[in-house]
């Protein structure tokens, strides 16, 4: 790639983040005008600046750091256990059409079935702790990482896996050599769409328990308190930044790695 194409590549990464930095200034302003407007009472919208100054306190809390890190371990291990499962069975359904045909009826069944549809059986079967909620992340996040993993599959050179084939390599060294490295940045793009959904999932399953710790639960318990509602929002601003940080890691991990892919090219010139 061009240095002139790589520099305006950078130029609309630049800009793209400026129209961002905007529109998040444009909506705290409008939240702050309309807190200290007097149209809405502050109990139901405090100010946009009286959130921002909570969250910031809530970093403080021990108690509340404790109950984020609650939510991100009950998030990593449901994310974990998702591409644990999804990996090696979108590997052997995007290889194997014969498999693929024979589960493509029972998940085209399951995979429309919401996650949130679930909690109650799922709160039925393990109760109301973090299992619940790491069995919801795992279900929910399965999904784009498995669909991902076949597409993959499926993008693979032919020309490459029929050189192996012609060295005498075996349909699982082709599969490695060839398929997996090829399907590899549509994977980290499923882990990446899943990360954010294992987030939601994680907060919302806290919410709806109600209890023990965690954001959701600190979201949760300060929706029942009779001024709580500056408190609601300053847990949902960390809701929103973690998955902001998250995101935005995940990005670069994958700029990094694959900086083939079409969409991370000339991304580190």
């Amino acid at each position: 790639m061009s240095p002139a194409t790589a520099g305006r590549k950078r130029t609309g990464r630049a800009r793209n983040a400026l129209l961002g930095a905007v529109g998040v200034l444009v909506a705290f302003a409008a939240c702050e005008a309309l807190g200290r407007s007097g149209m809405v009472r502050s109990t139901f919208l405090p100010p946009a600046s009286e959130v921002l100054v909570r969250a910031v306190e809530l970093g403080g809390d021990t108690t509340f750091l404790n109950g984020v890190g609650a939510t991100l371990e009950a998030w990593a291990t449901g994310l974990a256990l998702a591409c644990a499962l999804a990996i090696p069975l979108g590997l052997l359904l995007g290889s194997v059409p014969a498999a693929a045909q024979a589960t493509r009826v029972l998940i085209e069944f399951l995979r429309p079935v919401p996650s949130v549809a679930l909690i109650p059986l799922v709160s039925l079967l393990l109760g109301a702790g973090s299992e619940t909620t790491v069995a919801l992340v795992t279900y929910a996040c399965v999904w784009p990482v498995l669909f991902n993993t076949v597409y993959g599959l499926g993008e693979t050179d032919p020309l490459a896996k029929d050189t192996l084939r012609a060295f005498g390599f075996g349909r699982l060294a082709v599969l490695l050599m060839a398929s997996l490295p090829s399907a590899a940045p549509f994977i980290a793009a499923g882990v990446r769409i899943s990360a954010a959904t294992a987030l939601i999932l994680a907060v919302a399953g806290e919410i709806l328990a109600g209890f023990g710790e965690g954001l959701g639960t600190f979201i949760a318990q300060a929706g029942m308190a009779t001024d709580g509602t500056r408190d609601v929002l300053a847990g949902v601003v960390w809701a929103g930044a973690l998955g902001l940080v998250i995101n935005l890691a995940l990005t670069a991990v994958e700029r990094r790695l694959f900086p083939w892919a079409p969409e991370h090219r000339g991304s580190r010139a």
